[in-house]
């Protein structure tokens, strides 16, 4: 049985500060893939003052990924640019998917920010 969905809207990007020390601040996206297929993800990045960039990302069958984002990822090693930013994911097979992200500023936070999925 396949689990998820297709699509996935990430409207709250936001990289925060690294920090000086561990754990350091960064968002990272988890995809789990509970199917038989492997997932061929297309990702739209976009901004509230520039064009949308593209980017594609794998996950394998029965697999989960964690692609940090405060670093490169994918298959153009592409790097989010600091400030706000949404993402679209687009798979070919049913996913779950979620953003964390863990925040220096003030006190240390770590929290999940739900996506919208249909």
């Amino acid at each position: 049985m396949d689990y998820g969905k297709k699509v996935w809207i990430f409207a709250d990007g936001d990289l925060p500060p690294r920090g000086d020390s561990e754990p350091y601040g960064h968002e990272a996206l988890m995809v789990t893939n509970c199917g038989d297929i492997d997932a061929q993800i297309k990702v739209t990045v976009l901004f509230s003052d520039r064009e949308p960039d593209y980017l594609d990302l794998q996950v394998p069958a029965r697999r989960v990924n964690c692609f940090r984002l405060d670093g490169p990822i994918g298959n153009m090693q592409y790097r989010i640019p600091m400030g706000q930013y949404a993402l679209v994911l687009e798979s070919s097979v049913p996913i779950v998917s979620v953003l964390g992200r863990l925040d220096r500023r003030e006190n240390v936070s770590y929290y999940e920010l739900d996506g919208f999925c249909v």
